[in-house]
């Protein structure tokens, strides 16, 4: 009796047997289903992706031709300031040449001269360009270029006594040397004498022949 229950336990029904690849099969389905809907998910991420990449490419293309069309803008007209503080010069010039030529008031040209001088360099000194004060100073290589060698009448040595064309600055930083004269102590040429060959010798007479008197 024990054995045909044993028996019956392990025997199955057709209808067991043909349940289990229906089961395997919607599993599949399933899995694939969310794949495919993973997949789609994922390829529409990465066309956002590729569209928002797309266009900052271009944004930025667009900022690269804006900043040098900019650029260009203020290379034409960085120095309009300057040339503004310049016209006034170039005016009170122009006077002062009409004026010389006429022949009259000669001092009134020199004085108007003068007068550009300073405006052209107060309008330096307004762009940071400053002159190099060079004469009575020490000689300076970083400031200064030697282009020639002066006796010097007080003793004082490598001391600039002319300034031959001013030398600027801009912001502290060299912008041109100063082109001086520079002073030179003249040694005496007796510290330079060199003894004579027969110093230090005794002196040596030709001995004169003796006469005999008769």
């Amino acid at each position: 009796m024990m054995e045909q229950s044993s028996e019956e336990a392990k025997t199955t029904t057709p209808e067991e047997v043909e349940g289990t690849p229906v089961s395997t099969a919607t599993e599949v389905e399933a899995t694939v289903s969310r794949l495919q809907s993973d997949l789609k998910e994922k390829t529409a991420e990465v066309e956002a992706l590729n569209d928002r990449l797309l266009r900052l490419h271009a944004e930025f293309e667009n900022y690269k031709k804006r900043m040098a069309r900019e650029r260009s803008e203020f290379m034409k007209f960085a120095n309009e300031a300057l040339i503004l503080g310049f016209l006034p010069i170039l005016d009170n010039l122009e006077r002062a040449v009409a004026t010389a030529k006429s022949g009259r008031d000669a001092q009134g040209v020199a004085e108007g001269l003068d007068i550009i001088c300073r405006l052209f360099q107060t309008t330096l000194e307004k762009v940071g360009v400053k002159a190099i004060e060079a004469l009575e100073h020490e000689f300076d290589p970083n400031l200064h270029q030697a282009v020639a060698q002066v006796e010097s009448i007080d003793g004082r040595d490598n001391l600039v006594v002319e300034e031959v064309q001013k030398g600027y600055l801009l912001e502290g930083r060299l912008l041109r040397p100063t082109m001086v004269r520079v002073s030179k102590v003249k040694v005496p040429s007796s510290e330079f004498q060199l003894p004579s060959s027969g110093e230090g010798q005794p002196e040596t007479r030709n001995a004169e022949p003796e006469t005999s008197e008769r």
